[in-house]
């Protein structure tokens, strides 16, 4: 599909639930620096896949404090960080992702967002008007109510085997095609 001149990919990373994934029902404990994403590789991998430049927006809860290594690693990976607070129990990042995908809709913009979550259902729903729309995540953990955003033209891309953002193998348990299969991964 040609894209339009001037059109962007927006990358908006839902970084605490790509985290939470990967630690809690991937590893089984908390990740390792060399475990992590390379972000990097998602930027490339976006540009690399619509054709077009991609602008990341990395969105993060603080509390009191920043992460500033965190924060600066970012910066020099080309994403912008945006650390957000608010009350005990809100979903300060959730919001803050609904209401830029909201604001994508008065654009001309193509989305990709990193992560499961199936809050933004609603929101990647309406975007999904003709302009390309992905999800970025680990496929069998991705909210199921996605799979229906499909026909309105909703991409799907793993972050580990289609945008190869890991140094590792993660030895997740998944669907092979018999032409991907190697026994000595097994063995």
């Amino acid at each position: 599909m040609d894209q339009e001149a001037g059109r962007t990919t927006y990358v908006l990373v839902d970084g605490e639930n790509i985290d939470a994934t990967l630690g809690t029902s991937i590893l089984g404990r908390r990740p390792q620096p060399e475990e992590r994403p390379r972000w990097d590789r998602l930027l490339k991998f976006a540009e690399a896949e619509w054709a077009q430049p991609a602008k990341g927006l990395f969105f993060l809860a603080t509390n009191s404090e920043l992460p500033m290594s965190f924060i600066q690693a970012l910066m020099a990976l080309g994403y912008k960080p945006i650390p957000l607070s608010g009350g005990p129990h809100e979903k300060v990042v959730d919001i803050a992702i609904q209401r830029t995908i909201e604001a994508l809709q008065d654009r001309e913009d193509d989305l990709m967002l990193v992560s499961h979550d199936g809050d933004f259902l609603p929101q990647l729903e309406e975007l999904c008007d003709g302009r390309r729309v992905g999800l970025v995540a680990f496929r069998e953990f991705r909210n199921a109510g996605f799979v229906a955003l499909a026909d309105q033209g909703l991409e799907f891309f793993d972050l580990e085997y289609d945008v190869g953002a890991f140094n590792t193998n993660l030895k997740r348990i998944r669907i092979i095609p018999i032409e991907e299969f190697n026994p000595a991964d097994f063995l």
